[in-house]
């Protein structure tokens, strides 16, 4: 999946009322705002999720939302629930995406496109939400997951291909991921943007060590991933993960990462 919101910085921005008292009816408007919320927040406080929570390909924490609200017509639902916090994409000063005009005590998330970003934003949501030391256990959790991961036994150059090419570029959460582990990112060699489209001729004559690849396109299911199964790219070794490990950032990070390793100490 191509994610446009690649390009954002990782930001948080707590506006409106202050944040002392916890908030009782929370909403979330964007995926990622759906998976902090999950982690961190009380379920009695959660009104609503946003309309994507529960897709698999998209949330990593989808079958946690089960259990919850999710927004449909996301502007006249958050008009009726009046909630004291609203999480989503910000898209200017005190404004979320999706959320009504009004006067909203809003917390703005940009796409995290680091680790680091990640913990920050964890912190910041989790006080937001008025559990912060269940914050500092998550990101603690997070930390000692990390550093018990083995040492790859192999490196490379590795490419994270997408549908109809697209390869994901360095500054993005994936190359934050990859140089983690102790990956090359194809992209950084060739000079390319953080979201790229390659043809396959420029990829199978770059000859990286790895393929990085969505789960999803494990299958031939459509003229996007028909090109990731040709011949050419046959012998070139993959790395497949969930999509909503790497589309948000998150708790899904440490995930990601043990995958990856996993992979690269796998008997060849």
């Amino acid at each position: 999946m191509i994610r446009p919101f690649i390009f954002a910085t990782a930001a948080l921005l707590l506006t409106g009322t202050a944040a002392s008292a916890a908030p009782r009816r929370i909403v979330s408007l964007n995926v990622c705002a759906d998976q902090y919320l999950l982690a961190l927040a009380d379920p009695s406080q959660i009104a609503a999720l946003s309309s994507n929570a529960r897709d698999p390909e998209l949330s990593a924490a989808a079958t946690k939302a089960g259990g919850f609200r999710t927004l449909r017509r996301a502007s006249e639902e958050v008009l009726a629930i009046r909630p004291d916090l609203i999480l989503g994409f910000p898209i200017g000063p005190n404004q979320v995406a999706g959320a009504p005009p009004g006067d909203w005590r809003t917390l703005g998330l940009s796409s995290a496109d680091s680790y680091a970003a990640i913990l920050d934003q964890i912190r910041q949501v989790a006080r937001a939400v008025g559990h912060v030391d269940r914050g500092e256990k998550l990101i603690a959790a997070m930390n000692r997951d990390l550093a018990a991961l083995p040492r790859p036994k192999r490196g490379g150059v590795a490419a994270y291909y997408q549908r109809r090419g697209y390869m994901t570029g360095t500054g993005t959460l994936i190359d934050d991921l990859m140089r983690r582990i102790g990956l090359t990112n194809l992209a950084g060699k060739l000079g390319k943007p953080p979201l790229a489209q390659v043809p396959l001729e420029e990829m199978v004559a770059a000859r990286p060590d790895w393929l990085i690849v969505e789960s999803a396109t494990d299958k031939v299911v459509d003229q996007g991933t028909e090109m990731l199964h040709h011949p050419a790219l046959a012998t070139i070794p993959r790395i497949s993960l969930p999509q909503s490990w790497t589309v948000c950032g998150g708790p899904a990070y440490v995930q990601a990462a043990r995958t990856i390793t996993q992979r690269l100490n796998a008997p060849r």
